[in-house]
């Protein structure tokens, strides 16, 4: 799966909130200052020759929908950050964020109960 950038990002977030719609609606969600209506109109396409987003036509417009669930890519996005800057080490990553966030061990037990209640 292909990484995104800062802006497709943006409305790919749009994207899997709506579930379906057309550009204006994505941009009303987006904040301010609002992109052009061009611009998000290009990063939609863009998503489209990624692979993460289809259209269905609508009289003259398109309605947008996407391929890859949230959940898949945010997967994808953290391995590879674990990867990248904690040597596929989650103890690490984990590790790190409880020094630099000043987690408590309440806070981390309550991390690791929801683990556990996620898990078979």
């Amino acid at each position: 799966m292909k990484q995104l950038t800062k802006a497709e990002e943006e409305v790919m977030i749009v994207l899997w909130e709506l579930q379906k719609c057309n550009v204006a609606s994505i941009i009303e969600k987006l904040p301010e200052p609002k992109p052009a209506y061009n611009t998000v109109s290009t990063i939609v396409r863009i998503l489209e020759s990624k692979g993460f987003v289809d259209h269905e036509q609508l009289g003259k417009g398109y309605l947008y929908f996407p391929l890859v669930k949230k959940s898949d890519y945010s997967n994808q996005s953290i391995n590879k950050l674990v990867d990248g800057y904690f040597q596929g080490s989650f103890k690490s990553m984990v590790s790190f964020f409880m020094k630099k966030n000043d987690m408590s061990l309440s806070e981390l037990e309550s991390v690791l109960n929801e683990i556990k209640k996620e898990k078979p």
